[in-house]
């Protein structure tokens, strides 16, 4: 099940290369569904995807389709943790139909964005 969100970018991180074949870059936009209340709604990357921000800046107004993600981890110490994740599959330049983000596939649930279980994240 896919979700869609609009905002403007209020921050982009660098592409971090987590292990040898997965990289992710996370970026937060502003929602302001209750402009008194604005919401910083971090989402991320992954893979080839992580080149679709290269064409945006922050202050851009955009539309982001992602997937909600979570997880399970167990720690050495036999601790159980959760986490959560908002994986992105499009970024588009709010109000342009169509001009999806360079590389970004489109929302499909046949292919959901790569998930590394070796990362407690």
């Amino acid at each position: 099940m896919g979700y869609q969100v609009s905002g403007r970018l209020h921050a982009i991180f660098e592409t971090k290369q987590i292990t040898e074949r997965f990289q992710k870059r996370e970026f937060v936009i502003e929602t302001s569904d209750n402009p008194s209340y604005p919401q910083f709604v971090q989402f991320q990357l992954t893979g080839d995807r992580c080149e679709g921000m290269e064409s945006f800046k922050v202050g851009d107004p955009v539309k982001v389709d992602f997937s909600l993600r979570g997880r399970e981890w167990t720690s050495p110490t036999g601790d159980v943790k959760y986490f959560n994740s908002l994986d992105v599959w499009t970024v588009e330049p709010e109000g342009s139909a169509g001009r999806a983000a360079e590389s970004a596939p489109p929302l499909s649930e046949e292919n959901p964005p790569p998930f590394d279980d070796d990362v407690p994240f």
